[in-house]
């Protein structure tokens, strides 16, 4: 089936907005610089409307911002800034596990359960794309599950701006790994309806998930100093 133009415009926005994000927080693309329309399109071979809506969302994710006679720019992401922005999905994921452990339907909780499966088989294979997708219905399952409209709204405005963050930590195989030992935590409590343990291991999968993202950041870090001094 062929798809329709706002969706194929859609799926390449999407495509150029997973580029650049990734290469922001590799830091091929330095904090300062500035994203220019016209040149991005001629790298991508699209035209100036993916790339406008693809600079839109990494606006929208805190990686860049407009400013005045200047455009997009990429912003300074700090170490800090990572911590407490993984710190706040933390406490929010939390407490939608503590209230999903007793309010998810049968069919929800099942749900949880088999996407769990899936993602230890695609942890196998190492397919960190297909991983991230799943993880990210996983996740959301967990908001829908508390079933309190104000907290999934605010879960899911946070998970937004980190999801360039939680897709970068996932595509390390031993990663994968231990994400699924930190999920079959999670589903256990989830299923024994208990509620403490929902919590406590949601917030310690996301403090091992920032780890992750600071441990490579670190050492990109490292390397790139070591360059320098070549």
């Amino acid at each position: 089936m062929l798809e329709t133009p706002a969706n194929a415009k859609k799926s390449r926005s999407d495509f150029v907005a997973e580029q650049l994000e990734e290469a922001v927080i590799n830091g091929d693309i330095p904090a300062g610089s500035r994203l220019d329309e016209t040149s991005i399109a001629a790298q991508f071979g699209v035209s100036r409307t993916p790339v406008r809506e693809a600079l839109h969302i990494l606006c929208g994710r805190g990686l860049a911002e407009r400013e005045p006679y200047k455009g997009v720019v990429v912003i300074q992401i700090s170490a800090q800034r990572i911590d407490e922005m993984f710190e706040a999905m933390a406490e929010l994921e939390a407490t939608c596990g503590r209230l999903s452990s007793h309010r998810m339907t049968m069919s929800e909780r099942a749900e949880l359960e088999s996407m769990h499966r899936e993602m230890n088989a695609l942890a196998d294979e190492g397919d960190h794309e297909a991983y991230n997708e799943i993880n990210t219905r996983f996740h959301s399952l967990l908001f829908q599950g508390s079933h309190n409209s104000d907290l999934i709204s605010a879960a899911q405005t946070l998970r937004l701006k980190l999801a360039p963050f939680r897709k970068y930590q996932l595509k390390d195989k031993g990663r994968l790994k231990r994400s699924c030992r930190e999920h079959q935590q999670i589903v256990d409590a989830i299923l024994d309806q208990d509620p403490k343990a929902a919590e406590n291991a949601l917030r310690r999968h996301l403090v091992s998930a920032a780890q992750e993202v600071l441990l490579k950041r670190q050492r990109q870090e490292d390397e790139a100093a070591a360059k320098s001094h070549l």
